[in-house]
């Protein structure tokens, strides 16, 4: 079992619930290649009625397929969801309206009361390296928020004015305290939501491995030049040979192992999702 809960997890914690009065929605980014991995409970425990809308970052990183089914996943559980990539800015445009929407009727109240038009204030929350920072500065169009591929980087609570119609309150990434399912933090770890240190690589490798046998075989194929009815000892040795990592000696397995996770944190094996919706029906 891993345990990862840092301190100023613990006080991100008590923050959320602390500034929860002040917003008006909470949006809550998880990985589109891993909804329900990327899914803090205590979040959802914390929010109870708050509206919420969930964007589901890195999307163009993702099985296609799987996006599709994901959206009809929450929106059978009557939430309100979004696809999103920061990077190429994919329906980042689309969150202000998206939130106008979800409280049309709580604006529409203040109208009414003859109150002034002001900007939604918007909470976002998430796990650690899930994109919150990268998106933030998406949507301003310049870097406010410091951004790197490590979890973590968020260290404090800060709002940003996003334009006359959104402010947001940016929240480190909080983790749970334990994981007592292995395939989830096995897939937090497969996308860098927590430090590569907290498992073994080589267990990490295996597990990915046959997970690409079984729903991604032809990527794999395409990818390294294997056939699914290799060994996964003999897969590794192949993509060992075919980058150089041996010698006279020793074929080094463990740095094709690092190689194969690399090549998937960085899209080149293809577009795939680790979490997927059969799982959770």
């Amino acid at each position: 079992m891993i345990q990862w809960y840092p301190g100023h997890m613990a006080k991100t914690k008590k923050e959320i619930q602390k500034n929860l009065k002040l917003v008006d929605i909470v949006i809550e980014l998880l990985d589109a290649r891993i909804p329900i991995s990327s899914e803090n409970p205590m979040i959802a425990e914390i929010l109870q009625n708050k509206a919420r809308l969930i964007l589901l970052t890195k999307s163009t990183m993702s099985d296609p397929i799987d996006n599709t089914k994901w959206i009809k996943y929450f929106q059978k559980e009557n939430i309100q969801v979004l696809l999103v990539d920061s990077i190429s800015k994919y329906n980042v445009n689309n969150i202000i309206k998206k939130c106008k929407i979800i409280l049309k009727d709580k604006l529409e109240k203040e109208k009414n009361k003859g109150m002034r038009e002001r900007p939604i204030r918007a909470m976002i929350v998430g796990i650690p390296n899930v994109g919150k920072s990268t998106l933030i500065n998406s949507l301003v169009n310049k870097k406010i928020t410091a951004v790197a591929n490590r979890p973590g980087v968020t260290r404090i609570n800060q709002w940003v004015r996003i334009n006359k119609d959104l402010e947001l309150l940016d929240t480190p990434g909080v983790l749970w305290p334990k994981f007592e399912n292995k395939d989830i933090a096995r897939k937090l770890l497969l996308t860098g939501a927590i430090k590569d240190t907290a498992v073994n690589d080589s267990e990490l490798g295996l597990y990915f491995l046959d997970f690409l046998k079984l729903k991604y075989p032809n990527l794999l194929i395409k990818r390294y030049g294997v056939e699914v009815s290799m060994s996964n000892d003999e897969i590794l040795k192949h993509i060992a040979r075919s980058r150089g990592f041996f010698n006279a000696d020793e074929v080094f397995l463990d740095r094709a192992i690092d190689a194969l996770i690399v090549d998937f944190r960085n899209e080149r094996i293809g577009r795939i999702s680790l979490d997927k919706t059969e799982d959770y029906e």
